[in-house]
């Protein structure tokens, strides 16, 4: 059953020492599936899993820092954004079980962690165990060290989670770019770049989980130091079933040297201390779907790319279209200037009269160059759309077919 209580230090003077640490709620799954709240300070779980405090310090919640797996002697820390754990041979330790992004693990590490064998054992005192009773479907889960149970729970946690963003996004992102390549306006350009900006940092987080899972598949020292239930069998295990503190609350499994050597013994039937197979196995399964979101993410941004390159065609087009109506107005300035000077200069020279012979030589004078400034527009508009300045137009509007300005471009 769920303990409900908080454990404190029991040593006053080490609390007055440390009185600057920041207490954290942590909850504690043994390998039964019971769970403990723990209240304490970094130093408590540093003695408890025998961890250095910039290995604690990555778990820490106020800093940043990478997605982050890696082995001590007696522990796995793990950091995999909102997952923040210290796994060990028998006992998994959680940060901040009352968030609503790690209620859904603790549910899935207490039926994950017993063993099969415990349910069945449960299911023949009679016992009512609906939880466990979901164990006994996974029945290769008797065959993995603990450590690994609970190292598959939370990599199949965060790339689910990882995986759910992007079909959110997904599901955002490709009809708003469709709205804005049939519509350029401001709404539309603010909604993508939002959901662009969200890419961009969704991208980010899931490469830092792929880089850590693929860093981890190419060094099997590293690989090496997470089977924690093979240390246990080798000749420090004597040193490091050292006894806990009084003022941790009991599990079934600590200070049971029979069960951990049973464990051990396990372990050591999959391999040497050289074999990684399995381990491997489960890193190279996730790090294909992490592989396989990240992927989305790219198609998105490429998405993304060419419905920026369309909106740039769309705009290049219509700042064309201003050149040319540019184009236009200057010709006809300059032809209206020359007929203004013409008329103003023989406005002023050329004698003219109603009743006199050579009344009419100045509407001649018109005439002649408002032919000629018509003549020297059309000859400029022909001169503009020979050398290509004018005439070349890009379609606005998607053609009949087409959905997409990435099908438009490719």
């Amino acid at each position: 059953m769920a303990g409900d209580g908080y454990v404190v230090p029991a040593d006053p003077q080490a609390s007055l020492k440390k009185k600057t640490a920041v207490s954290r709620s942590w909850i504690l799954l043994d390998s039964t599936g019971d769970d403990t709240i723990l209240d304490v300070d970094k130093y408590a779980i540093m003695n408890r899993v025998q961890i250095h405090a910039r290995d604690l310090r990555i778990l820490d919640p106020l800093l940043s820092y990478p997605s982050t797996i890696f082995g001590r002697e007696q522990a796995i820390v793990l950091n995999l954004e909102h997952i923040k754990a210290i796994i060990t041979a028998e006992e998994v330790l959680l940060r901040d079980p009352t968030d609503d992004n790690v209620i859904p693990i603790v549910e899935e590490l207490r039926r994950r962690l017993p063993p099969a064998n415990i349910v069945h054992q449960a299911e023949g005192d009679g016992s009512d165990y609906p939880s466990l009773q979901n164990n006994a479907e996974a029945g290769e889960e008797d065959e993995s060290p603990f450590e690994f149970r609970a190292l598959e729970v939370a990599l199949e946690a965060i790339c689910s989670f990882l995986d759910a963003r992007t079909t959110e996004l997904e599901t955002a992102a490709y009809p708003a770019l469709d709205a804005l390549t049939s519509k350029i306006s401001r709404r539309n350009l603010d909604r993508v770049r939002k959901l662009k900006s969200a890419m961009t940092s969704l991208n980010a987080r899931v490469q830092k989980v792929r880089d850590e899972l693929e860093q981890l598949l190419n060094d099997d020292d590293d690989m090496a130091d997470l089977y924690l239930s093979r240390k246990l069998a080798g000749p420090s295990s004597p040193g490091s079933g050292s006894a806990v503190s009084d003022w941790f609350p009991a599990s079934p499994t600590i200070g049971s040297k029979k069960y951990r050597a049973s464990r051990a013994s396990a372990a050591m039937i999959h391999g040497n201390e050289n074999d990684v197979e399995e381990l491997e196995m489960l890193l190279e399964a996730y790090f294909m779907q992490i592989d396989g979101t990240l992927n989305k993410l790219t198609t998105l941004r490429e998405y993304i790319n060419d419905t920026e390159d369309y909106i740039n065609i769309q705009l290049d087009n219509r700042r064309n279209r201003l050149i040319q109506v540019d184009l236009f107005l200057n010709s006809t300035l300059f032809c209206l200037s020359i007929y203004s000077l013409v008329a103003g200069y023989f406005g002023m020279s050329v004698p003219y009269g109603w009743n006199q012979n050579h009344g009419y030589i100045f509407k001649w004078v018109l005439i002649i160059t408002g032919v000629t400034c018509v003549t020297i527009f059309i000859a400029i508009i022909f001169y503009a759309r020979h050398k290509g300045l004018i005439g070349f137009d890009v379609l606005i509007h998607l053609p009949p077919g087409i959905d997409s300005a990435s099908q438009l471009l490719r």
